[in-house]
């Protein structure tokens, strides 16, 4: 599924955060179960199961890195190394969820690594390709920012979007094997920015 940003990924808590890309596509397709998620204000690739069986075959694919996941990205200044790896251990910000912070002591090991696409001198930004090895909640976000390159239009992490203005972040890519008969898939979506 091609998620749009602002949309939620499963439902929320409260009635008015029902309304998700989940329930959408269980209208469609009752057996449909959630894999994984997408932020809300990302966009992109988000891959929902057909069935139990192949939602826990999914999420083991998930669980043992087997699903290699692409983000685009467009950051605030210029990335000077053309690729390089961010390795940084990430824990909650209790006192500021659903923030996420870098945690020497008590933060799980989460590694992103990433290449330059394009820079672009007249807005001082850098687009980039990203690919996460783990899968820690708001990874990409707090991994640029924590080097001094947070994601245009980010709220939590950065300089909040102008107003109509989004996350420049979108799952690009997935590349895994058929959970059924391991045909090699790649599904990709073009980001819209």
């Amino acid at each position: 599924l091609d998620k749009p940003a602002g949309l939620l990924a499963v439902p929320g808590r409260g009635a008015d955060k029902l309304d998700c890309l989940a329930t959408r596509v269980q209208a469609v397709w009752p057996d449909a179960q959630v894999v994984h998620r997408l932020d809300m204000a990302t966009s992109g690739l988000l891959l929902m199961a057909r069935g139990p069986v192949v939602q826990r075959a999914l999420s083991q694919a998930f669980a043992d890195r087997a699903v290699h996941k692409r983000y685009v990205a467009v950051v605030q200044g210029r990335v000077s190394a053309a690729q390089g790896q961010i390795d940084l251990p990430l824990a909650a910000d209790w006192p500021n969820r659903p923030c996420q912070r870098v945690d020497a002591e008590r933060g799980k090991p989460s590694l992103t690594h990433y290449r330059v696409l394009a820079h672009d001198a007249e807005t001082d930004r850098t687009r980039l390709e990203l690919a996460p090895v783990t899968g820690r909640s708001h990874q990409l976000r707090v991994h640029l920012q924590a080097i001094g390159h947070p994601i245009v239009g980010d709220a939590l992490y950065g300089v909040p979007p102008a107003p109509g203005g989004r996350l420049l972040l979108h799952a690009a890519s997935l590349a895994l094997a058929h959970p059924q008969h391991g045909t090699p898939l790649r599904l990709r979506a073009p980001a819209p920015f």
